[in-house]
């Protein structure tokens, strides 16, 4: 990633939650869109990398028979599990890892790309798309939520994420859907 780790672990050393994932209606809304456009009324293994606080994550697990997530940094992964353990939520599972780390042997009928595609170099991103998607089950779902605003620690735009994922042959588009302030996409993999 283009962005250190570092950078994340300091930024949640200065706030448990940086960006508000769990107080700002922003986020909630733009988490219950993406849980209510998934196709699928049931998935039975779901991959979210980049979990953060965990917020999707709790979302996501009212639709999956099993949600692993994971996130680089240990302080936001550390809230994550704590969040789910409440929740009573034995069927996710939280750790800190790469995204490119998700769990030896395993494939998911649910993928999750939630704001963090931006952040990997641009001439790095299709690399990291095919790594990713390696983990998406033929016929399975590919869920991409992205920012449209312009940050100094971005590597590329929300609109170029989404472009490389719709110049891929392996997925097909069944949802777009556009605000002025994201761009949630959602693809079936081929």
């Amino acid at each position: 990633m283009s962005t250190p780790g570092h950078y994340f672990e300091e930024m949640y050393s200065g706030s448990a939650d940086p960006w508000d994932f769990a107080g700002s209606w922003y986020e909630l809304r733009r988490y219950g869109l993406l849980v209510a456009s998934l196709p699928e009324q049931r998935y039975r293994v779901c991959f979210e990398p980049a979990c953060s606080v965990g917020v999707l994550t709790e979302m996501l697990a009212g639709r999956c028979d099993e949600v692993h997530a994971v996130d680089v940094v240990d302080t936001a992964a550390g809230q994550a599990r704590a969040r789910i353990d409440r929740a009573g939520l034995d069927h996710v599972h939280v750790r800190t890892a790469d995204a490119l780390d998700p769990w030896p042997g395993r494939s998911c009928d649910l993928l999750v790309l939630s704001e963090f595609l931006y952040y990997p170099p641009a001439d790095g991103l299709d690399e990291l798309l095919t790594a990713l998607l390696t983990l998406a089950e033929p016929g399975g779902t590919v869920a991409a939520c992205h920012w449209l605003g312009q940050s100094d620690d971005h590597a590329c735009h929300g609109e170029d994420v989404h472009a490389a994922l719709a110049r891929r042959t392996d997925l097909t588009r069944i949802v777009h859907h556009r605000e002025e302030r994201f761009l949630l996409e959602v693809f079936r993999r081929t």
